[in-house]
């Protein structure tokens, strides 16, 4: 234990194999540094020498989850920095781990750490198991599309609605290729085979999962909202009422205008993109799948797009999605939907 008595503050600067460790005072004198090999017990035994309840700020980097745990677990206040809002640490003339550790400190101590939400245990699970699904169908994209190019290199085209349904799968199988191009089709055809059944196992997972969850079942009420994207919705946001309000979380998705304003002079560009992509990416793709019978979302979309253009109008439809996403997460149902069928 530390002979310190006041409150201590205490900034992390964890990388994959060693971390770096700053102990500071409330009036930024440094108590102590010391650097360990990454190891539960080992950080558990660092912090025990800030006394009880100490103030930590971590970075959320790569493979942070173990480390906030084992804080949490002694006691301690974990802060989790956003990447964002300390890039400023790269333009120092001078960048070390130890300083890196000490400015993390010092703005936690002043209050002025630009701060990430630290999702809890559960959450952090369902995000995994959403992110593994939606990997595992980006790697099949990427299978499907060299399909398709070996086709192409041999000047075939095999007409059908779906090339990787019974029926393509069979016309595939009797198209006559070249060996080397056969092998390649062959193959990329098992792997998508595989993948089919890892996608698969991976819904069931999250559909388990969320089988009882209120939200859950409230967003896909949504046009354009099935089973896929609300899992997407619900784990990437996790608890909702950390937003203010709607527009706060369609700011966390990057899916506001940009605005840099100085004395006299405003510009106002494009959206952020800086957030939650998947958020953003399954608000999107819900817009692009809206059926005709969807009301004023629809009608929404095509008048912007008369107006400004089609991208322009799935993101700003994107956005109103979003937005009955929030109230839709907060309480269990979403009115406008309703009131909007009534009319």
């Amino acid at each position: 234990m530390s002979e310190y008595d006041g409150r201590q503050f205490v900034g992390i600067d964890l990388h994959r194999r060693r971390t770096v460790i700053v102990r500071q005072g409330e009036s930024g004198e440094q108590l102590g540094s010391s650097r360990i090999v990454n190891d539960p017990l080992a950080l558990a035994a660092e912090i025990g020498k800030a006394g009880p309840s100490p103030e930590v700020v971590l970075e959320a980097t790569y493979g942070w989850y173990w480390a906030a745990d084992v804080l949490a677990e002694a006691g301690a206040r974990v802060h989790l920095a956003h990447p964002l809002g300390i890039k400023g640490f790269a333009a120092r003339r001078v960048k070390n781990d130890l300083r890196d550790a000490a400015d993390l400190a010092d703005l936690l101590r002043m209050n002025r750490l630009p701060e990430a939400w630290i999702a809890p245990p559960e959450i952090r699970e369902l995000r995994e198991l959403v992110r593994h699904r939606a990997k595992l169908v980006a790697v099949r994209s990427g299978f499907k599309a060299g399909v398709h190019a070996v086709l192409a290199k041999q000047g075939l085209h095999i007409a059908v609605s779906d090339l990787f349904g019974p029926r393509g799968r069979a016309e595939l199988a009797r198209v006559a290729l070249d060996s080397a191009y056969r092998a390649r089709v062959n193959a990329y055809c098992r792997l998508i085979e595989s993948l089919d059944r890892e996608i698969e196992l991976a819904a069931g997972w999250i559909a388990a999962r969320l089988a009882t969850h209120p939200g859950y079942r409230a967003i896909q009420q949504i046009p354009g909202v099935g089973p896929t994207w609300a899992a997407v919705f619900v784990a990437e946001i996790g608890d909702v009422t950390r937003f203010a309000s709607a527009r706060h979380l369609c700011s966390w998705a990057g899916l506001t205008p940009r605005h840099r304003e100085s004395d006299t002079t405003v510009h106002r560009g494009p959206i952020t993109k800086q957030g939650a992509t998947l958020v953003r990416w399954a608000a999107v793709e819900a817009v692009q799948k809206l059926p005709p019978t969807a009301g004023w979302l629809v009608s929404t979309r095509e008048q912007i797009a008369a107006r400004r253009g089609r991208n322009i109008a799935k993101v700003a439809v994107a956005r109103k999605l979003l937005i009955l996403v929030y109230y839709g997460l907060r309480d269990g149902h979403i009115r406008a939907l309703h009131n909007a069928s009534a009319a």
